[in-house]
């Protein structure tokens, strides 16, 4: 084979090869679908570009009370992980065998605070204030549809039992409408967790949960089993990322309280 033949044939390769690789698919990077509660917001603003940029992936959140998105992944969606509020609702899932890595694991906690407007020129009142005066409107989570409101029922139990018969209760599906009421001036105080409370300038935060009313909140993590297969290695992945100490660092940044070393 002559010179011009060889250099016409290796032309004609480099040509193919390269319509080739026009021709084909665009490689997908990996998606993650994550269920999480509405305290999440402002932390993972800062995260989750992180786990995106280092892990290759494309992650989507659905924010939603717990109890909402746990009803949602046992009717099938299409969620990888779930980031609940409190532990209840993936101890719910893992009951039903709807998890792939046991029960919940903990990633973050928070406490319960009393919060009025930021805006308010009220004098700050207690827990202690608050509930016995039944002219004070109270804006409480939904136990009915919230973690939340779950969580805030039995710590006002423990206060005071006959708290459901006072008149002025107002109940929110999820803390960003709780902050609403308050900041709007439906309510006069709202009993919300301690992180959303921070991470809002429309409250400001009076007191603090009474002791003996367990009124710290863990927040549970779990892969579940509507997670995709190919989206099943980055959902074992997140928790690992979420638990690493600079990204524990973040989420106390955000106003978080430090998860116990045996959680």
């Amino acid at each position: 084979m002559d010179i011009r033949k060889l250099k016409v044939l290796i032309v004609a390769i480099v040509c193919g090869l390269a319509a080739l690789a026009a021709n084909r698919e665009p490689v997908q990077a990996d998606t993650l679908t994550i269920g999480a509660a509405h305290s999440l917001k402002a932390p993972f603003n800062e995260i989750l570009p992180i786990f995106e940029k280092e892990y290759g992936a494309t992650v989507r959140v659905l924010y939603g009370p717990s109890q909402t998105l746990r009803q949602q992944i046992e009717k099938g969606a299409p969620i990888d992980v779930f980031l609940s509020e409190g532990v209840a609702e993936v101890e719910k899932l893992q009951k039903k065998g709807l998890t792939l890595n046991g029960g919940p694991r903990i990633y973050a906690q928070t406490s319960l605070v009393l919060v009025m407007s930021a805006a308010s020129e009220a004098a700050s009142i207690s827990f202690h204030d608050a509930l016995p005066n039944r002219a004070t409107r109270i804006a409480l989570g939904d136990p009915k549809t919230s973690a939340m409101g779950e969580i805030t029922a039995r710590a006002l139990t423990k206060l005071d039992s006959s708290y459901k018969n006072r008149p002025r209760l107002l109940h929110a599906q999820d803390s960003e409408e709780l902050v609403d009421l308050v900041h709007t001036g439906k309510a006069d105080v709202g009993i919300v967790y301690r992180v959303d409370a921070i991470n809002s300038r429309q409250v400001r935060i009076i007191d603090e949960a009474p002791a003996g009313t367990n009124a710290t909140v863990q927040f549970g993590h779990a892969v579940v089993s509507t997670c995709r297969d190919a989206s099943l290695r980055v959902a074992e992945e997140f928790f690992d990322f979420i638990m690493s100490p600079r990204i524990q660092k973040l989420l106390l940044k955000h106003g978080f309280e430090p998860v116990p070393s045996n959680a």
